[in-house]
């Protein structure tokens, strides 16, 4: 049974605590989430952001950690063509990701839990985490991989392919923060030539990626309960890696 301490978020600390509770051997937790990023005309551009900072206040409650505020800019290139989305270059990214772990780790931080609610920021956070010192234990949680996250989603997915602002993704959003999800306005937008990777477009019916809404998957198909059983188990995996982290 879990008995340590309820975590914190560094930043409503002052620095004194901040000291003791890494001294304490505190894991530090390092969100990254989109804060602008298109998903479709029913999610908001914030929806990678939301998942992250809903998944670290969870953890909170459950696991001695000291969350960092995320990272809310990065490398999304595959969204560029929807008005708003913003992405870094790679190696921009990758290197403001390895100098705040850099402070993290100036601060007392013995080991680091990173955070992960994209997909094509999962190489440069890797490519970071690696290039620092051993002594500093880094695991990079993809929320999206974890073994409990997959096992649901094979339970319950109904769409026949998706991948972006989908069923999946809808019902989360649908959890965490109903009322910013415009229902009436989601599209279904799946074909059998959707290519896997690649920088979506919405005005090039050539493109493999190409999608009008911006949209991968049918997000008709959400509901609140799919997200509350997608958001425990995505809870579930990142437990037993903060756990691992104080073995």
């Amino acid at each position: 049974m879990n008995t340590r301490s309820p975590g914190a978020f560094a930043a409503q600390l002052s620095w004194p605590e901040v000291e003791r509770r890494v001294k304490a051997g505190a894991v530090a937790v390092l969100p990254v989430g989109a804060a602008c990023k298109e998903h479709g005309p029913h999610l908001p551009m914030n929806t990678d952001l939301l998942q992250a900072e809903w998944l670290a206040g969870a953890l909170v409650q459950r696991a001695d950690v000291l969350v960092w505020p995320a990272v809310t800019y990065g490398y999304y290139p595959a969204f560029s063509d929807y008005p708003g989305s913003v992405s870094l270059a790679r190696e921009t990214f990758q290197n403001m990701v390895q100098e705040i772990l850099s402070e993290i780790r100036r601060a007392g931080a013995r080991s680091v839990l990173i955070l992960n609610t994209g997909i094509s920021t999962i190489e440069p956070l890797k490519a970071a985490a690696g290039d620092m010192p051993e002594a500093m234990r880094i695991e990079l949680a993809n929320v999206y991989e974890g073994p409990r996250y997959r096992s649901v989603t094979e339970a319950i997915e109904e769409q026949p392919s998706g991948g972006h602002a989908d069923e999946l993704e809808t019902s989360i959003l649908l959890a965490i923060d109903r009322e910013h999800v415009a229902m009436d306005k989601a599209e279904t937008w799946t074909t059998p030539t959707m290519a896997i990777s690649g920088p979506f477009s919405r005005s090039d019916p050539d493109n493999p990626r190409f999608s009008p809404s911006g949209v991968w998957g049918d997000p008709t198909l959400a509901s609140d309960e799919k997200g509350r059983r997608l958001l425990a188990a995505m809870l579930d995996d990142l437990f037993a890696t903060v756990e691992a982290l104080y073995a």
